[in-house]
């Protein structure tokens, strides 16, 4: 804290400083809504509990500005929990050791929660804040955005008055967003037969790690590589050539991050063992050389482990290998219509086996629907195929732009005079919450806009401190100007 309480404005920063302390990975977040509710009652302000969880606080016009139109400042309470494998890190009890680093706040081994604590933090500022002029504001604090948007899905209609929508959840100072794409959670499920490990064998750990991973929306069309592609490339070559068993799998661990790791127990007939390292250490070599001036700090590795009590049978072995061999991944297209964007994309992020079957978990993203089903029909198509079971969950709407935005308008003056530049106006290839709350409320005016994120979802996470003034300053001047 004592880094963080010099950084301005220190209203926000000592606000996020609170954050770091409170755990608040996806689906265990009932500390932080205890923290907001709790400080919401304690300046006096009405704050409600929705059934899910979400934590909703008003605050009435500053006086002489009862008749400006209602503003809801929105964002989400939980953060990914993604760490380094040598970090020591238990993101349901331990705090964040968050610390700047030069023009960044970032943290030590792990995510930092700047995604969405930075846009949480601002709000609660702009609550506890007796000098900020503004109409009727409303605070709207969901849950579980990071893994499937469960409180912006059973948000209710009719409890929000406002007539705007800002949304702090976006990552690029001096731009503000007006759309974003949608998403469709991906289940495949390949059933196996534990069968009995050939005789005459040697037990390995397949370990693939120092990936950057990175947000599978936000990173995609940054050449980061997915772990779960890579490691079955190698399984592939390792069954073809060494005649490798496959006994476990695991890889990725949230459907919104592109996989860093990916572990495999094999075994390898004991006259093939040397000729298996020795393949593995070219592979690596292979790796590196491909793809090393992004993923500098790739490993391949193997540990020789006990003889594992079964292998899966050979047939679904190999259609598991080929179906992810052959499963598309990253960006899929690009966007017609705003040059950089990509419309849609394919993060083949979970893969974990147990003692009877394999899933594979996908999130696809686009921001036009009929190329969402089309991407669901081409998984569909390829993994039953290949024997699994296929079905698609999860699904969220896009959010489509609308360029005569009142606030759009608004904002981007306010830019253009406090800064003299125009901000830029774009859409997003992540999944903002903007798409389903609108369904709701349809009435809404939205923007989404916020500081200089860099690799959220990831252990090198980072927040520009310089872009968090500027942010603050732009919200305060917006509240303001409408």
């Amino acid at each position: 804290m004592r880094d963080l309480s010099e950084l301005k404005p220190e209203l926000l920063w000592q606000h996020f400083y609170q954050l770091t302390q409170i755990p608040r990975p996806s689906k265990n977040e009932k500390a932080v809504i205890n923290y907001v509710h709790d400080f919401g009652l304690s300046l006096g302000l009405e704050t409600i509990v929705d059934e899910v969880g979400n934590v909703i606080i008003r605050k009435p016009a500053t006086p002489g500005y009862e008749s400006k139109k209602g503003v809801v400042l929105q964002g989400h309470l939980d953060m990914v929990p993604q760490k380094n494998s040598d970090k020591q890190h238990d993101f349901e009890h331990d705090p964040i050791e968050a610390f700047v680093d030069g023009e960044w706040v970032t943290a030590n081994g792990t995510t930092l929660g700047a995604d969405n604590g930075i846009g949480v933090a601002a709000i609660l500022a702009v609550l506890q804040s007796d000098t900020i002029k503004h109409g009727p504001v409303e605070a709207l604090l969901t849950i579980d955005e990071e893994t499937g948007m469960t409180g912006a899905n059973h948000l209710k209609p009719g409890v929000l008055r406002g007539d705007i929508l800002l949304n702090l959840d976006s990552e690029d100072e001096g731009e503000l967003y007006v759309g974003c794409a949608g998403g469709s959670d991906g289940n495949m499920v390949f059933s196996f037969k534990e069968t009995p490990v050939p005789v005459d064998v040697s037990a390995y750990k397949v370990i693939l790690s120092g990936l950057k991973g990175g947000h599978s929306g936000m990173d995609i069309n940054i050449g980061r590589s997915n772990a779960n592609k890579i490691i079955f490339r190698f399984l592939k070559q390792a069954v073809s050539q060494y005649g490798a068993r496959l006994s476990s799998i695991e890889g990725g661990n949230l459907r919104n991050a592109i996989p860093r790791e990916a572990y495999a127990v094999i075994t390898v007939p004991a006259s093939k063992a040397v000729d298996f390292m020795n393949g593995l250490n070219d592979f690596e070599a292979l790796m590196k050389s491909e793809i090393g001036s992004v993923e500098t700090g790739l490993k391949l590795r193997a540990e020789k482990v006990d003889v594992p009590s079964f292998v899966m049978d050979e047939m679904t072995q190999d259609d598991l290998i080929n179906a992810m061999q052959a499963c598309p991944n990253g960006v899929i297209r690009m966007s017609s219509d705003m040059p950089g964007l990509v419309e849609t994309s394919l993060n083949v992020a979970i893969v974990k086996s147990d003692h009877k079957e394999v899933k594979v978990s996908a999130l696809l993203r686009s921001s036009v629907d009929s190329a969402m089903r089309d991407l669901e029909s081409t998984l569909e198509s390829l993994f039953r195929l290949a024997g699994a079971e296929v079905w698609f969950d999860g699904q969220y709407p896009g959010w489509k732009p609308n360029m005569q935005s009142d606030i759009l308008n608004t904002m981007k003056q306010v830019y253009m005079n406090k800064w003299g530049v125009e901000p830029q106006i774009k859409a997003i290839h992540a999944g903002l919450e903007c798409g389903i709350l609108g369904s709701a409320y349809p009435n809404w005016d939205m923007i989404s806009f916020g500081p200089t994120i860099r690799h959220p979802h990831s252990p090198d996470e980072k927040v520009n401190i310089n872009s968090v003034e500027k942010f603050w300053c732009f919200l305060v001047e917006t509240l303001q100007s409408i």
